[in-house]
């Protein structure tokens, strides 16, 4: 199943204090990406926060993946995690054009 992480910044945490776990972050996520859970990984435009869609057979699975990123181990962010369905908007024409 596909799940949606949006990463959450925490109050007071500084890119000071962010910047000694990026390369070890960049590199627990590559194995992720490279195993197939992590499918996909963007930054918002606007506020340089992760959104990340991960392949996993539970939420519960996911956050166990993303708990083990050093920025959440460090509780310097922490993720929401939505699990995301298929659309199914599209029998509201199909069904009204039979």
């Amino acid at each position: 199943m596909k799940i949606l992480a949006i990463e959450k910044e925490i109050d007071g945490i500084t890119p000071k204090l962010i910047q000694p776990y990026l390369e070890d972050e960049a590199r627990q996520v590559w194995e992720l990406y490279k195993s197939g859970i992590v499918r996909e990984i963007y930054f918002g435009k606007e506020d340089h926060c992760a959104v990340i869609i991960l392949e996993c057979s539970s939420i519960e699975e996911a956050e166990e993946y993303l708990s083990a990123l050093p920025l959440v181990k460090e509780k310097l962010i922490s993720f929401e995690l939505k699990t995301l369905l298929p659309y199914d908007g599209f029998e509201r024409i199909l069904l009204n054009n039979l």
